[in-house]
Parts: structure tokens; sequence; C-alpha cells
């Protein structure tokens, strides 16, 4: 992610909203990143400090320094740099140099021996050439580290959409406050959310969609805040996975005297790197929506089967069913939960918040093979289905038409 130093040329405030510079894909900041694109390929297996003394030559005296680091930051991050294998671990390798003394270039009358004199003088007792050696002394440090890969396949678009995707990030190190608006992607929206351990707050509103406050990093409810402020930043992406949201943050760069409004919805240009889920979270899954779909879809059944489309509110976690049935005419709704192959634990979490979601609308339907004997669910508040192979439909619809509301 890109540093303050690096962020904050680029940020401007109109009318109490905070504004950020992107870059724009004009000529010469496609060449720019082409540059550095290829300047990168250049240095692979090279030390980083190689790569680091190459980009502040190319930089020269240029005005767009802030652009260029900009960018170049985005590739190494991207980049893998990996420690060279020595022959010797180079904490213990400059423990026993240091135990001899100092040593100097030229030898005088109280140091008799060279810098030189000591690394070989050392290398043959670990039979070990002088060069390597050398090459040792400071390996484990970041700046020796190899460019063994160049990370992703970067052309010069991608490259200026993920550096502008990465100041808008940044804008949010100094957020007290986020509050977004989201109407799809429920589960890809909460996955990211708990993977990055954000403090939030949710709502329903009108539309189907619901209303999330976050703390941010300097939220007087947060403590470690660098930490938080990272994940905070990082979270972002997520938004742009959604296909309609809106987003507020409550934001103060060290530039400004004041609080500014940060706003940003989905028709903002930005793009996510990150990654959809699957479809479907096991064959199991995806094996009940297509026999539902050849049995009864189209306009063959009463039922219309969606995926995930509601989610179920808890404090300060939520629940997703796998699936909703509702009913074409009156709007009645019966929500699907498939409990099938899970480790132990899993098992025990999703039946805790079966049980705080208290729906009387919910369905489990019940791999046998997973040992929840009727008699460990006999407290939990939903309708329970057993199945040996497969869930037998007409048995869901069954229980469907019962429950559903």
């Amino acid at each position: 992610m890109l540093t303050g130093d690096l962020v904050r040329p680029r940020l401007r405030q109109r009318d109490g909203q905070l504004r950020i510079l992107l870059l724009d894909s004009n000529r010469q900041q496609l060449h720019t990143a082409t540059d550095l694109i290829a300047l990168s390929q250049q240095y692979v297996d090279q030390s980083q400090s190689a790569w680091n003394t190459a980009l502040e030559k190319y930089e020269g005296d240029r005005l767009d320094y802030i652009v260029i680091r900009g960018l170049a930051k985005v590739l190494s991050d991207a980049a893998t740099f990996t420690p060279i294998e020595t022959p010797i671990a180079p904490d213990e390798l400059r423990r026993r140099l240091f135990e001899l003394g100092p040593v100097f270039a030229a030898p005088d009358l109280f140091h008799p021996h060279t810098r030189t004199d000591m690394l070989a003088t050392t290398a043959d007792e670990l039979e070990i050439a002088p060069q390597d050696l050398e090459r040792t002394l400071f390996a484990d440090r970041s700046a020796e580290y190899l460019l063994t890969d160049a990370g992703q396949e970067w052309t010069a678009e991608t490259l200026i959409a993920r550096y502008n995707l990465e100041l808008s990030r940044a804008a949010l190190y100094w957020s007290d406050r986020m509050d977004v608006d989201i109407y799809d992607t429920f589960k890809e929206f909460w996955r990211y959310l708990k993977l990055f351990k954000l403090m939030f707050w949710a709502t329903p509103i009108d539309g189907g969609g619901y209303h999330v406050e976050m703390d941010g990093p300097i939220s007087p409810f947060v403590q470690s805040t660098t930490r938080y402020g990272r994940q905070f930043a990082a979270f972002l992406p997520a938004l742009f996975l959604c296909e309609k949201w809106s987003m507020e943050a409550s934001t103060r760069p060290p530039q400004f005297d004041k609080k500014l409004r940060y706003s940003l919805d989905n028709s903002s240009t930005l793009s996510s790197h990150f990654g959809h889920g699957g479809e479907f979270d096991s064959k199991m899954e995806a094996n009940f929506a297509a026999e539902f779909h050849a049995k009864f879809g189209d306009e063959r059944g009463q039922w219309i089967l969606t995926r995930e489309d509601e989610v179920i509110l808890l404090g300060d976690t939520v629940m997703i069913p796998d699936f909703a049935f509702t009913h074409k005419k009156d709007g009645r709704r019966a929500l699907i939960e498939i409990v099938g192959f899970w480790h132990p634990e899993y098992l025990r979490r999703k039946i805790k918040k079966v049980r705080a979601a208290n729906r009387s609308d919910l369905i489990l339907l019940v791999y046998e093979g997973v040992n929840l004997t009727a008699e460990k669910l006999r407290d939990v508040p939903a309708e329970m289905l057993y199945f040996k192979k497969k869930p037998v439909l007409k048995d869901v619809l069954a229980l469907v038409e019962q429950v559903a509301k």
C-alpha cells in the first residue's frame, strides 16, 4: 500500500469534500508506466538495492517524482523479493567477524590487519569463497533480497488503475467512520469485512439492501490505530465487487484542519483486484440448485430459488442462508441452509448462528453423515430435514409450504 508521503500531495479539498487527484491515462503517464514496468523486468534476479538505485536514476530531476515513486511502490508491493541462500547464517557471520575487533581498509600500527585480511582468514576457516562471504555478511537485510518475481503481467493501463485504487484506499488511513449502503453481493461483502476484522453495525434499508456503519482507524473506539488503519483501507476494493452501492467516509488527512467527506459509489471508475468467490460453496449446493431448476425452474413451479439474497443480522456478525424460496404469486419466503461436509468447529459456529437468528422460516437440510442428530438439534429454532445422499426436492418444497412467510 502507498505510504502517507506518496498520498498527501495528491489530496485536495473542496466544499468540505475530499478530492483525490487520480492519474489520467494520458500519453505521458502511459509512457512513464510502461518504462517502469520494463525496468522492473530488467531487474529480475537482482537485488532490491539495485532496483531502488535504478528507480532513483530513472526519476532524475523530474517534477512528477511523486507519481513515479507511487507507481514504483505499486510494482514493488506486487513483486516478490527473496532472501538469498547463504552457507552460514548472516547474523552468525557478523558475530564472528565483529568479535575480531575493528578493521580498516589500510593497516596501521594498532590495526595491522585490514578488512580484506580478516575476511580472507574467516573465509578459510569456514571453507567459504571470500566473495561468498562478502555476499553473506548482510544477506538478511531486505536491500540484499533478490527480485525473483515481478508480479502480475502488468500493462500501463492496469498499473495506473491500481495506482489510483491505492490512492483511494490510502485516503482512509485518517478516517474515523465509514457508512456504506449495499444492495447485492452480500456474501462477498461480509466475507471481506470479516477477513479484515473490521468493527461494524448493520441495519436493513429500503430496496432490499443494508446500511453498514464501520469505525475507522482514528475512531475513539479503535486502539490499534496503525494496524487497523491498514486493514480499514485495504477493505475498500471489496465495495467494487458490488453492482449497486454507495460509500461516505469521514476523514481528516494531516494537511487539513477539519474533517472532510470522502464519497464513492458504483459510478466510480475504480476497479477491484479482489476475486469473486465461486457461485456455490460446495458441489452439494450446486447440485441442489441444478436439480431444482431442471425440475421446477422457469414456469413449471410456484417457487423461485435464489442464492444468498438475504442477510440475517446478528449483532457483530451475520448469517447468510444458502438459498431462499420465494413464492411467485404471494411473495412468501423460506430460507434454506444446507449442513453438509464440514469441520466440527464450523458446524458448532453454524448452529450457534441458527440459534441466534431464531427464524421460524429457516429450514436446515442436514446430511446424516455430519452426526448432527435430532437430539443435538432439539433446541434449534428451525425446521430440520435430514437426507442420506441428497435433499429430496419434493420433501423440501412441502416443508417450504409450511414455514414460508
